[in-house]
């Protein structure tokens, strides 16, 4: 047991739970900011708490990324310094697999950022920042199947996979619903001709 939990194990454990959790959090994250913005929940009330809730997700997979990437910091079986974890393809250990993950940081550091910052931004620009969640969730997935340990973990695999189907068929259900209400929202043609 002393061996399992040596110092070296410990950030490699704390690193992998780190981001194994920012990832499911971005998920539900992105489902219930999904839900919220499709027809799902179209007849249910929509109180405050709900999106506090998809704020708190957002706000927890912030902290659980910072969390992974600090164990990674500390971990010493691959030396990751302040470049390797900023830079994409700037890292020795599988730089394609990392730069994935660096690309899930900003965008989530973009993502929060915008949203604290809503009632300040405009509309249309905070609109196109709060999508690239979609993106987020993406990029992770690809980063915790190239760089990820228990990317072939039968739980694993479970989770991400079920999030995954749930994120696409939501996303689904809002381009269905965004283009059946620009077609009640286009004006009709005036006609022309003269009434008898």
């Amino acid at each position: 047991m002393n061996n399992l939990l040596s110092n070296e194990q410990l950030w490699w454990y704390v690193a992998r739970s780190g981001g194994i959790t920012a990832l499911v959090l971005t998920g539900l994250s992105v489902i219930w900011g999904l839900a919220l913005s499709t027809k799902v929940m179209q007849g249910t009330p929509k109180p405050k708490w709900l999106l506090s809730l998809h704020r708190w997700l957002g706000g927890l997979s912030v902290t659980f990324s910072a969390v992974h990437i600090a164990a990674l910091v500390a971990d010493s079986y691959v030396s990751f310094g302040l470049t390797d974890i900023l830079v994409p393809y700037a890292s020795d250990w599988k730089p394609g697999a990392v730069a994935w993950g660096i690309v899930s940081m900003y965008l989530l550091v973009a993502v929060q950022a915008s949203s604290m910052l809503m009632k300040r931004l405009p509309r249309r620009f905070w609109k196109g920042i709060h999508m690239s969640s979609w993106l987020l969730f993406w990029s992770g997935v690809i980063h915790g199947a190239t760089a990820g340990t228990d990317a072939t973990n039968p739980i694993y695999v479970l989770l991400v996979g079920t999030i995954t189907v749930l994120i696409t068929w939501l996303t689904g259900v809002r381009i269905l619903a965004s283009r059946s209400a620009r077609r009640i929202v286009r004006p009709q043609p005036m006609s022309t001709g003269a009434v008898g």
